[in-house]
């Protein structure tokens, strides 16, 4: 099984969470915090070293000291995003069995994230409305983190066929691109057009895609699966 890191914060920080973290590395990580909690409502771009030095009540070269730049701060928070993503979404499904129960995890704590993101904003999805069309390392550091978890998706579609939990003609890439349809879909109506039921209707989604893709073996797998959740 892969090794699983113990909390988000040892992801970010490349350090043992056994071990006693330095002052600088906790004010690092609450900046951190308070960066990506202020990014999910006004944007990337609407990042500061000022702004976030107010809200943090620190001078400006104290939050310039841990980041030295507007960019780098932007990339920080792109990074600090996805290792607290990888916790909630990606780690607990690996202690699933390979095949249909790790994807079904995966994809249901991805859409349950979505979920309670609404009201704050997705950094993934806003931020590629904000940088999709503007190269730079900014945009470089959110398509490797999009591109990581896409990656990871893709490897256990392809498990759950090599297992037998869905069929072999299945095409991993068109499954992968249905699946994050749904997701953006999700996350679209829910909070731009305040569609009541967005969540449910994604989850009906997805049974209804893996259920088309899946064995026999796969449909009584999905079936209790979803009995279970109920």
């Amino acid at each position: 099984m892969e090794a699983i890191p113990r909390t988000a914060a040892a992801v970010v920080l490349g350090v043992d969470p056994a071990e006693p973290q330095g002052k600088g590395r906790q004010t690092r990580l609450a900046i951190l915090d308070c960066a990506l909690q202020m990014a999910g409502r006004i944007g990337l771009e609407g990042l500061s070293i000022g702004v976030l030095a107010d809200r943090m009540g620190m001078s400006k070269s104290g939050v310039f000291a841990h980041f030295g730049s507007r960019e780098e701060l932007q990339i920080s928070v792109i990074r600090h995003y996805h290792a607290l993503f990888e916790a909630g979404a990606f780690y607990p499904a690996l202690e699933q069995p390979r095949g249909l129960p790790r994807l079904h995890m995966m994809f249901g704590r991805w859409l349950a994230q979505v979920s309670r993101e609404v009201e704050t904003g997705c950094i993934y999805i806003s931020g590629a409305v904000e940088f999709d069309d503007r190269p730079g390392p900014v945009r470089d550091a959110l398509v490797h983190m999009v591109q990581t978890w896409h990656d990871a998706l893709l490897r256990v579609v392809r498990q759950t066929i090599e297992v037998g939990h869905l069929r072999a003609d299945a095409q991993p890439e068109q499954l992968l691109f249905e699946l994050h349809g749904l997701i953006l879909a999700l996350h679209h109506d829910a909070r731009l057009l305040r569609v009541p039921g967005s969540a449910q209707f994604a989850r009906q989604g997805y049974r209804r895609l893996i259920g088309h893709y899946a064995t026999p073996a796969g449909q009584k797998l999905l079936q209790a699966l979803l009995d279970a959740a109920d």
